[in-house]
């Protein structure tokens, strides 16, 4: 079945919504109890025949879409959200105009992040009014891109590696102190390699942009639909132009040190919107289409 407009839905801690509540709407979350950073698969059954389905979690909506006889969103924790309750709801309007509604809240869990010290040229860390400037705005355009909202899910699947090997990598949600400045947490990954290795798409997705940022360096970042994004920094070279739909898999630059780097590394990056999560979870999401 297919709804004939875009839905939101955004859910609860793998409950069933009471009848009177949800009036027969099954919700369910995965993980049950998402931590800082984490990417929830949120599941809802009993929808059959609903016209409209919307909702929001902490006060951001969620994309939501057919999947097999249920329907399924994914939604972001922020690194820096706080532990403790986050308030949802959802409200539904059935074939015949009758509403149903449903609140609560679920339960992020705190996580443990690392502190790393580092010591880079002065330059690149008290910048020039000019400098500062260029970081801003590049900074804003990149929000301004995570606020955008594409209707069609483009990715399929599971999400791949960026780079090969069998590194874990390192450094998300990290607290960093530069140049004895505590500065903003880490939002990615970063995978240690060597100049010039492949940059693969995690997924298929379009390209969305390719610039060249002050603190990125040479950047693609890959919008997947539905206000899910994948960033890839640093890079050497590009290998995709924007508006360019690649597949997962699919080479879209190499591992490189431009912006400010301390050396050839990939960092790689997850947005849901505004959420900065953990781009590894999307290695282990339980959608399987």
């Amino acid at each position: 079945m297919m709804l004939p407009r875009p839905v939101l839905v955004v859910g609860v801690l793998g409950l069933l919504v009471s009848p009177a509540l949800g009036a027969g709407l099954q919700v369910r979350v995965m993980p049950a109890t998402p931590r800082q950073g984490d990417v929830a698969v949120i599941l809802v059954a009993g929808a059959h025949g609903v016209r409209e389905l919307e909702g929001s979690l902490g006060g951001r909506p969620l994309s939501f879409f057919p999947y097999g006889e249920e329907y399924a969103a994914v939604a972001g924790i922020d690194l820096e959200s706080k532990p403790g309750k986050m308030p949802w709801k959802v409200g539904a309007v059935d074939a015949l105009g009758n509403p149903r509604k449903a609140a609560g809240a679920i339960t992020v869990r705190s996580r443990a992040f690392t502190v790393q010290r580092l010591t880079l040229p002065a330059h690149m860390v008290d910048l020039d009014p000019q400098t500062e400037r260029r970081a801003l705005a590049e900074a804003a355009r990149l929000r301004v891109l995570f606020d955008s909202l594409s209707a069609e899910r483009l990715w399929r699947g599971r999400f791949t590696r960026p780079v090969g090997g069998s590194s874990p990598g390192e450094g998300y949600g990290a607290r960093r102190i530069i140049n004895a400045q505590p500065r903003s947490p880490h939002s990615g990954i970063d995978f240690s390699a060597e100049s010039g290795t492949p940059v693969v798409a995690a997924n298929r997705g379009r390209v969305a942009l390719v610039a060249e940022f002050f603190f990125a360096g040479r950047l693609i970042v890959l919008d997947h639909g539905l206000g899910l994004y994948t960033l890839y920094f640093h890079l050497d070279g590009v290998n995709a132009s924007e508006g360019a739909l690649v597949e997962r898999g699919q080479t879209i630059g190499t591992v490189g040190a431009t912006g400010r780097a301390t050396g050839p590394h990939l960092h790689f990056g997850a947005q849901l919107r505004r959420a900065r999560v953990d781009p590894t979870a999307l290695f282990t999401l339980p959608i399987k289409d």
